[in-house]
């Protein structure tokens, strides 16, 4: 049986889909997956993901990822705001914390995702989060405001997530629970997360499921493989992947569509 599916997190602009991008979306559509949800991690790169939204009839975020945060010109914020005005884009973001590469100064990364989190607070949009081994700087800055939004490809501790379902934020779950070495521990946090606030994300080209049988020659994930993520969860849980499905979308779309013209 076919169930419908919504990828909470596709990088389509990824010079790993050049001129492979109408197909990804064709296989992903002929899976189940109706929609689907293109991060922007850069001024440019959010309006590349606005321009395929468009193209493919999905939905976009528009945001500066930590890693970028150094490259953020005086005006990104102007830039961001205009792009939250197309009704593609439903969420603001990939922002946030990343301690784990550092690849911007800390000091930086943290003024870009402050100035997000106040973009978010003035336009009332969710935001896409980004938190890596910045467990204790990202509680700070969220205890600071009051934003709706998803913690993006958790794999966090138990005291982080119960921080963030405490603070109301929707949990994305990636590939990443597939994998039975680095994946243990949030094996056994998934079960901890209410029907309500579980969506489900591929992250691809990223973390291709490990227990993924037979795996593409490419290692190249894509959304179509949403379904390994939902089948796993579904066991771990003791549920269905049918429920699993359906309350995944539930919360999609509560989260990003509701109020947005589409």
């Amino acid at each position: 049986m076919a169930h419908n599916f919504i990828d909470a997190g596709v990088n389509l602009t990824s010079s790993q889909y050049d001129d492979k991008r109408s197909d990804i979306v064709a296989r992903a559509k002929e899976a189940g997956v109706s929609n689907i949800l293109l991060i922007g991690s850069n001024v440019s790169d959010s309006q590349a993901s606005l321009t395929l939204a468009q193209e493919f009839n999905v939905v976009s975020t528009a945001g500066v990822h930590p890693h970028d945060a150094k490259e953020a010109t005086d005006d990104f914020i102007p830039q961001i705001q205009q792009l939250l005005t197309q009704k593609e884009v439903v969420a603001i973001g990939e922002c946030g914390l990343d301690f784990n590469r550092d690849f911007s100064p800390r000091a930086i990364q943290q003024s870009v995702f402050e100035q997000h989190l106040a973009l978010a607070k003035i336009t009332n949009m969710p935001v896409y989060l980004h938190e890596r081994d910045a467990f204790s700087a990202m509680k700070a800055h969220l205890k600071n405001t009051s934003v709706k939004g998803v913690l993006h490809c958790f794999t966090g501790n138990r005291e982080a997530l119960e921080f963030y379902l405490d603070y109301g934020l929707y949990i994305g779950i990636t590939g990443w629970v597939c994998d039975e070495r680095r994946g243990a521990e949030l094996q056994s946090l998934v079960p901890l997360i209410p029907d309500d606030k579980l969506l489900l994300e591929t992250d691809a080209p990223y973390l291709l499921p490990r227990s993924l049988s037979p795996k593409p020659k490419s290692r190249r994930n894509e959304p179509m493989f949403i379904h390994e993520v939902a089948n796993t969860v579904a066991k771990l849980r003791g549920q269905t992947i049918e429920h699993i499905a359906n309350i995944s979308v539930e919360n999609f779309n509560r989260l990003f569509l509701a109020g947005k013209d589409r």
